[in-house]
């Protein structure tokens, strides 16, 4: 009689981790989507709110600025007063300036609101992984659930140009904001009721002087790579990147010398725990890096809408998913390190076959790229992710996914900068533009293949025919060297990952 009680109350509480999964996709879905759906409504918001190239610049720079820099304070302050509670304080914060956003009279007022979704995305993403890592004690059910977060996350910037593509080409600008409301809203009322509540049974106080230097760290690194991806290495570049290694200095120190830190950044003496973060940045770095050259090639050099350069990316993102879920049982056979290596090598041979098809235009071959990419993310991901956390105690587990964000975040910057400023280079030095484009037509043209775009659109046809020949040729040109390094990279951090996370167990 026990026997037969004690099964349904097992397979309530089964269903009830899977039903706080669900719940906990939303905001990763959100996040995911918003970092790519925003480059689609640029044009449209240009011409409704008529931003300067400086406002313009701050729009789409000043959330991952934010956000980049408040992971971690986030995800300790998570441990803190309960995840759950934070992660509905940003869910509440995300969606009302979400909605705000949609109305904003003038583009300042948009960089604020970008700003405050920032501040709000930063209690979302920690506050997910770390509630996943305490739902989902057994091993085997932890890293599925990984698998499917690490997978809407690699989705949703897939998935960001087909709702955006759809939302432009049906609504006004200000729906891509408003897209959170209906994903949020089910959040913030079955939160309450299918997510269990978690936090750090001891917390130390919270340390204001530890967050503000963590912020002086993030913040200025990110500035800094995006500015040397737009202007190259000048003082302000070498200004922030400076503030960025001494306020990162002090922070280490400081968190070294207190008894209870807000960060335990002995953590990164654990190969396994360093090794994983490694590969966790170096997988979002060639996803990103990918997703920014197709993004382009698709739209500008191959003539298609961005709703069906979107839907040339589904095959990759189903192939990321079946591949997240495909390692679960692998990795009860296979030492993760040979896991996580084997799909960053995947991710290197995704970059080889870009190399091919890119400059020989075929959009077949770039679905091929995305498919092996997408297998190789997939993989490395969902083990990389789930050695971050179990390298940890449950009660640090904010603080690591913290860590883990921090990495997702620091390689999406990584991957546009360093391979689109390398892209933009190539392109820069081989584009050449006809003569008889007028000279403020020209300078775009001749800097950019969105510029080109531009200006070939107030240039009769066979003189915009020209120039968009040129640069078509030209950003093709670039392909054949950032696919090379990515290559060198992918290889280099399999071998990382062989050597880090050669002590892990499954």
């Amino acid at each position: 009689m026990s026997t037969a009680l004690a099964r349904p109350r097992r397979s309530v509480h089964h269903s009830r981790r899977w039903a706080a999964l669900v719940v906990l996709m939303l905001p990763v879905l959100l996040v995911a989507v918003d970092n790519t759906v925003l480059s689609f409504a640029l044009p449209p918001i240009s011409e409704a709110l008529g931003p300067s190239g400086n406002q313009m610049l701050w729009i789409v720079d000043v959330y991952p600025l934010v956000l980049a820099g408040l992971l971690v304070p986030m995800g300790s302050l998570g441990d803190r007063i309960g995840r759950r509670r934070l992660l509905l304080i940003g869910g509440t914060g995300f969606t009302v300036l979400s909605a705000a956003a949609a109305f904003v009279p003038d583009a300042a007022w948009l960089i604020a609101a970008r700003a405050g979704m920032g501040l709000f995305g930063a209690m979302l993403m920690p506050s997910t992984l770390s509630l996943i890592r305490n739902i989902f004690e057994d091993a085997t059910e932890r890293r599925t659930a990984i698998a499917i977060w690490a997978a809407g996350f690699s989705g949703g910037a897939a998935l960001g140009p087909i709702v955006g593509g759809f939302l432009l080409e049906h609504f006004y600008w200000g729906s891509v904001f408003l897209l959170a409301v209906p994903v949020m809203v089910p959040l913030l009322i079955l939160g309450p009721i299918l997510v269990p509540e978690s936090r750090d049974p001891r917390p130390g106080p919270i340390d204001p002087l530890s967050i503000l230097l963590v912020m002086l760290t993030m913040t200025p690194l990110v500035y800094g790579i995006k500015t040397f991806s737009t202007h190259g290495f000048g003082v302000e570049t070498v200004l922030a990147l400076v503030i960025s290694a001494a306020a990162g200095w002090a922070f280490i120190r400081r968190q070294l010398r207190r008894p209870e830190p807000m960060l335990d950044v002995r953590l990164f003496a654990n190969p396994v725990f360093s090794g994983a973060v490694s590969a966790n940045l170096l997988s979002v770095f060639s996803l990103v890096g990918f997703l920014y050259f197709v993004s382009q090639h698709l739209q500008l050099v191959s003539g298609r809408s961005p709703m069906e350069a979107g839907f040339f990316l589904v095959p990759g993102l189903a192939v990321t998913i079946i591949s997240g879920l495909a390692v679960v049982p692998i990795v009860r056979r296979v030492r993760p390190s040979h896991v996580v290596a084997a799909g960053l090598l995947l991710n290197a041979v995704g970059f080889a076959v870009i190399g091919i098809a890119g400059p020989m235009g075929s959009d077949l071959g770039l679905v091929l790229a995305f498919v092996i990419l997408g297998a190789g993310i997939g993989a490395a991901e969902t083990i990389s992710n789930d050695l971050i956390l179990s390298a940890v105690p449950a009660h640090q587990a904010g603080a690591a996914s913290a860590i883990s964000e921090t990495a997702y975040e620091t390689g999406a910057v990584l991957g546009t900068a360093v391979l689109g400023s390398i892209l933009n280079a190539a392109y820069r030095s081989h584009v050449e533009v006809p003569s008889a484009v007028p000279a403020g037509q020209a300078e775009g043209a001749g800097e950019t293949l969105g510029g080109a775009a531009q200006a070939a659109g107030g240039l009769p046809d066979d003189l915009a025919g020209q120039l968009m020949e040129s640069a078509r040729h030209a950003f093709d040109s670039g392909v054949a060297i950032t696919s090379g390094i990515g290559v060198v990279l992918m290889l280099a951090a399999a071998v990382i990952a062989l050597r880090t996370l050669r002590t892990a167990r499954s």
